[in-house]
């Protein structure tokens, strides 16, 4: 898309890192992270020798092998060895095209792993005292399943959701029953960071299930926006969002309008679900604000308050705004756009 030269001005400040803001220097801090391809290991294998390459894989990657057969492919422990077999062999059969297109994307996994670790680099940084993972696993799972988890010492990202929004497996029913198309859009290379240090985000900062008002849990998902950001300040400010690079436009643009849709409604302080669920999480599209509008919209007012108040008290380390009551942000943001 070709901006006007005022526009591409503008969208420099939008969708890169924010320039007013100090990136610190972490290139010192040690990080040590093991990379694993799990999928090569488990794909290099026929129906032939199965059950004894199954029990190699297992000695070679003992924690994830188990965690793979019995919560990702849900092979039971009760079934007979030659069932569990059959049906891990018809995965590997069935998904051995998708394995196939993920080498091609993926040959060189080192670029995601060196970014990954400098995310590690910024987490640890700012959070001193975090357990920070130590391994990298890859893997290919179905297609309505997991994606990208964190464990107590491992980043695991499955690659059958990272290999581009228009791969042909994302626009099945059987993706599309789980992950609709506003959700496959994310389903790209460039998201593997993205999700690997937003799952830190939610360890360090869990999201609680509460009956705040609307404002407040706006705040939190946009304290967590932040945070986010604050680990990867190199990172377009549309992916940490979920939004496309136009939605997060329009959404700057009409920046005063969408608080205006909260202000004149009387909906920040409402308690209600059925209501806060319209604003705030995963949804296709904010109705009130037309077709394009994207959805999540009281995330990203509560991301713009926390930058507000962020930039206002600039002695706070990160750690402390994390932890600054959200009625105390919105009262000293003042926030109006």
């Amino acid at each position: 898309m070709k901006l006007p030269v005022f526009a591409f001005l503008l969208s420099i400040g939008l969708f890169s890192c924010n320039e007013h803001d100090k990136i610190p220097d972490v290139f010192t801090i040690p990080v040590s992270l093991k990379t694993t391809r799990f999928e090569q290991d488990l794909f290099d294998t026929t129906s032939n020798n199965l059950l004894d390459y199954l029990i190699q894989l297992q000695k070679k990657e003992p924690g994830f092998t188990e965690t793979y057969l019995s919560a990702i492919l849900n092979v039971s422990p009760n079934w007979p060895r030659d069932s569990a077999a059959t049906y891990v062999n018809s995965f590997l059969t069935a998904y051995r095209p998708i394995f196939d297109s993920s080498e091609l994307t993926f040959h060189n996994f080192s670029p995601y792993e060196k970014e990954i670790k400098n995310g590690l680099q910024f987490v640890k940084y700012y959070f001193p005292t975090y357990l920070l993972p130590t391994r990298l696993i890859t893997y290919i799972g179905p297609a309505d399943g997991y994606g990208d988890i964190l464990t107590n010492d491992a980043l695991i990202v499955g690659l059958q959701f990272h290999l581009g929004k228009d791969f042909s497996l994302y626009k099945t029913s059987l993706v599309q029953n789980t992950y609709p198309t506003y959700l496959s859009s994310r389903f790209e290379p460039g998201y593997i960071v993205v999700n690997c240090m937003n799952n830190i985000v939610n360890d360090l900062y869990p999201e609680k299930i509460n009956d705040k008002s609307l404002v407040i849990q706006m705040i939190e998902k946009g304290k967590r926006i932040y945070l986010l950001s604050k680990f990867l300040p190199k990172t377009a400010e549309y992916k940490l969002i979920g939004y496309s690079e136009k939605q997060l436009e329009d959404a700057y643009e009409h920046e005063a309008v969408i608080w205006d849709l909260f202000v004149k409604n009387d909906y920040l302080q409402i308690t209600d679900k059925n209501i806060i669920k319209n604003y705030i999480g995963e949804s296709p599209k904010t109705q009130e604000l037309g077709e394009g509008a994207p959805g999540n919209i009281g995330s990203f007012c509560g991301w713009q308050i926390v930058k507000k108040f962020a930039k206002k008290n600039q002695n706070l380390t990160l750690q402390q705004l994390m932890d600054t009551d959200p009625e105390m942000i919105l009262q000293l943001a003042k926030y109006k756009p």
